[in-house]
């Protein structure tokens, strides 16, 4: 039994490396057929992942588009399922260059001056080889996580962080790294374009955002609040008469617990339901990919430990943050969450006198707005926008003054 076990493994690895192998030559006849501008770009965007982790490129998409107007921006998709997602998009122009050698004569036929990671893939070492360009972490959002200040933050010439809170981050856990030479300030370009088309007539209603993540694989991570708090916090909002409820749970929700899922499933039940009774109310049920005019309009948003969190507070607008129920789960409390407006599970039945207070509270208004500053300074309308052209001009300088220095 155990031959053929091994025998119906080495197939199946077969059949997969052929079937990789399949997409790999089609994707590659698919971006021949549509050749770039030679010496068009300076600076591109490294992504190797396949299309699992394409969120992680389509929040900057925006920013770099704006980029573009200044900056032609390529992205340099090594995967062929992430190319095809990228060429599929259509955001951005792509290049497809799954070898080492089709890296290098990409490059020979650009002028690449500064390559842009949003994650830390493995094989982003593969591009730090090639000097005579920044090799600059921009990441895909901003936390509290120990992914903030992992190690390889000193692979990259320089990272772009969202703010003070980042810095200080880096300079409390990475060892003998410079901060205030390695790390430039832009805070968060997305929020710029926290915007899209409302799904409902805007009126005098309070509009709560309620967006919970998944119930979470392990204990550790049971942030999830659909079960603890979700059914009981949307019922009361649906009943008031003053309120309208954008529902955004997480796609995985019920995916380890049943449980949860059927909770999900109560919650989208009970919203559908308030609109037939109330056609008015137009409370929203979301499950769309964008996410930007979700953050921009809610009055309140409730969410769970989780990159919601600092999206919701780059908008700099009132947020709930749901106590885990499950006490194993971890809290680092070292940052914002030691001093947020925390939502406990007993409390969820009191949901309307927790939005109320949030938006009214002068004390809560005040650590809201020192919060939001530490993270992401100054959050006025294009700010953020204005730091990353800043930040990428003062790069291409820096190229200048060493590429001068290099061949004098």
């Amino acid at each position: 039994m155990g031959a053929v076990r091994e025998a119906r493994k080495s197939f199946g690895l077969l059949r997969k490396a052929l079937a990789s192998r399949v997409l790999q030559k089609r994707t590659a006849r698919a971006f021949a057929s549509r050749p770039l501008t030679p010496h068009r770009f300076r600076v591109a965007v490294y992504f190797a992942d396949s299309d699992v982790n394409m969120y992680q490129m389509r929040q900057w998409y925006r920013p770099l588009q704006e980029l573009s107007e200044t900056w032609p921006v390529v992205v340099m998709a090594r995967n062929a399922l992430g190319a095809r997602a990228l060429l599929d998009d259509g955001a951005l122009p792509v290049t497809f260059v799954p070898s080492v050698l089709s890296v290098e004569r990409f490059l020979e036929s650009q002028d690449i001056r500064v390559v842009l990671y949003v994650n830390q893939n493995t094989r982003n070492f593969q591009m730090f080889r090639y000097g005579r360009r920044w090799h600059v972490f921009i990441n895909h959002g901003e936390s509290d996580k120990m992914y903030m200040t992992t190690n390889q933050y000193k692979a990259y010439d320089y990272a772009l962080v969202a703010g003070q809170a980042a810095r200080d981050r880096l300079t409390r856990v990475l060892w003998d790294y410079d901060v205030d030479r390695r790390t430039i300030e832009i805070g968060r370009p997305q929020a710029d374009h926290y915007s899209g088309a409302l799904p409902y007539t805007p009126d005098e209603r309070t509009v709560v955002l309620y967006a919970p993540t998944w119930e979470g694989d392990r204990p550790a991570a049971h942030y999830g609040s659909v079960l603890s708090h979700g059914v009981e916090l949307v019922a009361a909002l649906l009943a008031t008469g003053r309120h309208r409820v954008v529902y955004r749970p997480h796609p995985r929700s019920g995916v380890v617990d049943a449980a949860f899922g059927e909770a999900n499933q109560r919650i989208i039940q009970a919203i559908r339901a308030a609109n037939e009774q109330d056609p008015s109310a137009q409370h929203v049920y979301d499950d769309k990919p964008e996410l930007g005019w979700q953050l921009a309009a809610a009055d309140v948003a409730i969410v769970d430990i989780s990159a919601m969190v600092y999206d919701r507070l780059a908008a700099g607008k009132p947020l709930l943050i749901t106590r885990p129920a499950d006490h194993a789960a971890e809290i680092d409390e070292g940052g914002y969450l030691s001093a947020c407006e925390w939502l406990e599970p007993e409390a969820a039945l009191r949901i309307v006198d927790e939005v109320d207070r949030v938006r009214a509270d002068p004390a809560a208004t005040e650590r809201l707005a020192h919060w939001v500053g530490h993270y992401f300074g100054d959050t006025a309308p294009g700010a953020a926008t204005a730091k990353f052209h800043a930040a990428v001009q003062l790069l291409m300088d820096r190229w200048d003054d060493w590429d001068a220095r290099s061949t004098s």
